[in-house]
């Protein structure tokens, strides 16, 4: 069978699901399996910030690729990681937990279709610094890529404060969203049905990790149906969500493993921007 040029796109996630299970975009997932699997959990607290927060993705190693997906704290069970060493990329596509078939996605994704600018990436260097420059500078990243204009109004799904003081920074307004609810660093309500929210909101801004709770897919057609960008953070699926370009999701900051919170030393993102040049070379 001839293969498929690396960065093929899809109209939906299940769409993208079943070419890779079909053996459309790279070798026949039966035939590949995961060497590793690993948990990172991290609980931060940058310094000067009242508030913090807890992380926790899985990893998989496919060959020299990795591919992740973040989950609620304490919600994927030890068992999982036993699940995932040695097994095919096909088993994992069907496993049950939704997680596990999102890493295994990601990395088989990763191993065919690396960030690179052959596959339409731009890097965007992180330099090094305190958890909280990184968290900045990478917020900085995110939101180049959004068109909107000071006086806009931004749905953010999945909560990140350096996000949201990139905006404020912009004259850019915006409804916070995260499913575990709260407020902000600035004490505003944190809504948690995005969906509901994105009417009254001229553009999205949203995580990688609505993959892994099934959010994603009504965000990308509510996008799709009215036109509105769609900027996509990823750490979880950072080389799925490029699949979707043209097909509601306009940008991606891709961030695959090792994220930039866990080390001070200098990174590398990965920016896709939808027919348009690296926002890096804007004026």
């Amino acid at each position: 069978m001839t293969a498929v040029a690396p960065m093929a796109r899809a109209a939906t996630y299940e769409e993208l699901v079943e070419r890779a299970r079909a053996g459309e975009l790279g070798p026949d997932p039966r035939t590949v399996r995961i060497a590793v699997a690993f948990v990172t959990r991290q609980a931060v607290r940058h310094d000067g910030r009242g508030t913090g927060y807890r992380n926790e993705v899985l990893s998989l190693r496919l060959a020299g690729a990795v591919g992740s997906c973040a989950v609620e704290p304490g919600a994927l069970p030890d068992a999982a990681i036993d699940d995932c060493v040695g097994a095919d990329v096909a088993r994992l596509l069907d496993h049950p937990l939704l997680p596990v078939r999102v890493a295994a996605l990601d990395a088989y994704l990763m191993h065919v279709g690396p960030h690179t600018p052959e596959n339409g990436a731009r890097p965007f260097a992180l330099p090094a610094g305190t958890s909280l420059e990184k968290s900045r500078a990478r917020a900085r990243a995110v939101v180049e890529l959004l068109a909107s204009p000071p006086g806009a109004t931004v749905l953010v799904v999945g909560v990140v404060n350096s996000l949201l003081e990139a905006l404020r920074s912009r004259g850019i307004g915006y409804v916070p969203c995260d499913l575990k609810g709260g407020v902000t660093e600035w004490g505003e309500e944190v809504v948690a049905d995005a969906l509901g929210a994105a009417d009254r909101c001229d553009a999205l801004l949203v995580s990688g990790m609505t993959l892994s709770n099934g959010t994603f897919e009504p965000l990308r057609r509510h996008a799709l149906a009215h036109d509105k960008q769609l900027v996509m953070f990823a750490q979880t699926g950072s080389a799925v969500l490029p699949r979707f370009l043209g097909h509601g999701v306009s940008a991606v900051c891709a961030e695959p493993y090792p994220f930039f919170w866990l080390d001070a030393g200098p990174g590398t993102l990965h920016r896709y921007h939808l027919n348009c040049p690296d926002p890096g070379d804007r004026q």
